[in-house]
């Protein structure tokens, strides 16, 4: 991993391991050029999700995510930008746009210091939405192009997902994560994320080779949603996870084809 990779970039990779496995899995099974472009962003992520988490005090969780909205907006003026070892191998691979895609993504985060519930189901597709389809978004931009609806699709899959899989935790945070959390409920937001899934899949052709290792995350979320429908239980139950081996395997799969 380390060959062609500075310290920061080591830094992000380390950043992205200990705290996000599975996006680090898909990077390393990315092509070694797309690497430094996902590390940093995905690094990112890591920073301003749990931003809100380390600290009882909305008032320092804000600051948390207000600092990192200030390097963004640095990036996209193209002058200084802080120096870190995340902003700075960041700000190698953001455009404008793609920093104000990450920009909205913080905004976004700002429903986990507030910690209330969600309004309603719309308020929750936005979420998802603004944080894993922005996520995807700003790193296929950085990568190579492709249609945006593709994109849409696939984060709101893949955001839905993680967010299944993030429910125990959240709920034992004294959180409501989910607008209505019925079984019923969820299991039919587990069928439109999979509906999404296929949409996006169907897609493939709408998105570059050069940009595709952003959407190899992806690549758990069809056994995850799948289990979701069928057992609505297994959410709050945490017993989402696909077996370990079986999902290396399809990873690996994924990664060789290029069909994430």
């Amino acid at each position: 991993m380390s060959q062609g990779f500075d310290a920061d970039l080591i830094a992000c990779a380390e950043i992205v391991r200990r705290a996000d496995a599975a996006r680090f899995q898909a990077a390393m099974a990315a092509p070694v050029a797309a690497r430094p472009v996902l590390f940093p962003i995905y690094a990112f992520n890591v920073e301003v999700a749990r931003a809100p988490w380390v600290t009882s005090e909305p008032m320092i969780a804000e600051m948390r995510l207000q600092w990192w909205a200030d390097a963004l907006e640095e990036i996209r003026a193209g002058g200084v930008v802080r120096r870190h070892e995340v902003v700075t191998p960041l700000a190698r691979v953001l455009d404008a746009g793609a920093a104000g895609l990450l920009s909205d993504l913080i905004e976004a985060r700002r429903w986990d210091v507030e910690r209330d519930p969600f309004e309603d189901e719309a308020e929750f597709t936005r979420y998802i939405e603004t944080t894993s389809g922005n996520l995807i978004r700003a790193a296929v931009r950085a990568l190579g192009p492709a249609e945006a609806d593709v994109l849409r699709n696939a984060g709101f899959a893949l955001g839905l997902a993680n967010w299944f899989r993030a429910v125990p935790a959240l709920e034992a945070a004294g959180r409501k994560p989910l607008p209505d959390g019925r079984p019923d409920a969820v299991r039919a937001l587990a069928r439109e994320g999979l509906s999404r899934l296929a949409k996006a899949r169907a897609g493939r052709g709408g998105v570059s080779r050069a940009a595709a290792p952003a959407l190899l995350p992806l690549w758990e979320a069809g056994p995850v949603l799948r289990a979701a429908a069928r057992h609505p239980g297994s959410v709050a139950d945490g017993t989402l996870d696909p077996a370990p081996a079986r999902s290396r395997f399809t990873l690996m799969l994924r990664a060789m084809s290029g069909c994430w």
